[in-house]
């Protein structure tokens, strides 16, 4: 069983059991269980279930195992060809690593 479902404005497939990076979620702690009501699609061993736009009574719950975790580093290079005009910037997004304990569908 999986399902489909909106977590932070991403679209993830959500089994029992997977760890996921999802982008950086405000004030939660380690270990706290959170819950994502926003199930777009529902699996059930073949029988598919598509809400409009989401299933009813459908949710992920979820554990935090560390609040903040940093991404690889993304270096962006701007130049203008014979104009001497190069730069060049870096960033690392910031996640939040979860495991799902359970899908409720």
């Amino acid at each position: 069983m999986y399902v489909i479902a909106e977590i932070q404005g991403q679209q993830f497939k959500v089994e029992e059991g997977k760890k996921l990076f999802v982008h950086h979620i405000k004030d939660v702690e380690a270990n706290a269980t959170v819950e994502f009501e926003k199930v777009l699609l529902v699996d059930n061993d073949g029988a598919i279930t598509v809400g409009t736009p989401s299933v009813e009574g459908a949710k992920v719950v979820a554990e935090v195992v560390s609040p903040l975790v940093k991404g690889d580093k993304v270096l962006v290079f701007h130049k203008r060809r014979r104009k001497g005009y190069r730069k060049l910037n870096g960033h690392r997004e910031q996640f939040t690593e979860i495991l799902v304990k359970q899908v409720i569908a």
